[in-house]
């Protein structure tokens, strides 16, 4: 058994960082971009960020103009987050990873982020993941599973022995679609595909997650029983 976490939302907050970055470059660009435009990039690419911008601005331009303004917008994403540690660490997280660590559960990251990797090393969690799937080594984002299956593989688990937390809607399909038990981390709202939510790991233990487990492989059991395909 082992778990897969995403990052931004799940252990740090990088989305506020995200956004005053696409916010700095669609200002340059003559438009503004608001905090609800910057929700529906949640989990998604920065390729596919960049364009949705650009339809959100109504701005058309060169591929090679767009790695351009990619490259600029991550230089000012990352003097962002040059700055961050320890105290950026959400609520709980630094504690249920020390639960799982105690309990040698393997644990991975599976992040669209391309910069997972130097956040971690910031905030002082590297040593936790024994895999760290990100943008960079996949070829297909979410929701595609191909993040999460790779971060499976990498633990030698089967999907269905692992356990996904994700705070955006196409990470918890990406999950279900990879036949991961997806926890969603953050408000019912926007997750209702999740199979459990939890607003945060504040106060949560590996025990209780293990039940949620249980619980989810008796209910899929049932479920897989009284069908006959």
């Amino acid at each position: 058994m082992g778990v897969i976490f995403d990052l931004d939302g799940v252990i740090v907050d990088t989305a506020k960082y995200h956004f005053q970055a696409w916010k700095r470059l669609a200002n340059e660009l003559g438009f503004d971009f608001d905090e609800t435009q910057n929700e529906q990039l949640k989990g998604v690419s920065r390729y596919d960020s960049l364009n949705l911008i650009l339809g959100w601005g109504g701005v058309t331009q060169t591929e090679e103009q767009k790695q351009a303004w990619m490259v600029t917008k991550n230089d000012w994403y990352l003097g962002l987050i040059s700055e961050m540690n320890e105290s950026e660490i959400l609520p709980g997280v630094h504690s249920f990873l020390d639960e799982l660590n105690a309990a040698q559960i393997p644990v991975g990251l599976g992040s669209a982020s391309k910069n997972s990797k130097r956040i971690l090393e910031q905030i002082g969690l590297t040593s936790y993941f024994q895999s760290i799937v990100d943008g960079n080594r996949v070829v297909k984002g979410k929701p595609n599973p191909e993040t999460f299956l790779t971060g499976a593989r990498e633990l030698n688990l089967a999907p269905s022995e692992c356990i996904v937390f994700e705070d955006a809607p196409k990470g918890v399909k990406a999950a279900k679609a990879g036949g991961f038990m997806a926890i969603g981390i953050g408000s019912s709202r926007n997750l209702s595909n999740a199979d459990y939510i939890l607003k945060g790991f504040e106060n949560i233990r590996w025990r209780t997650i293990q039940r949620l487990f249980r619980n989810y492989k008796i209910k899929d059991e049932k479920f897989s029983t009284s069908f006959n395909y």
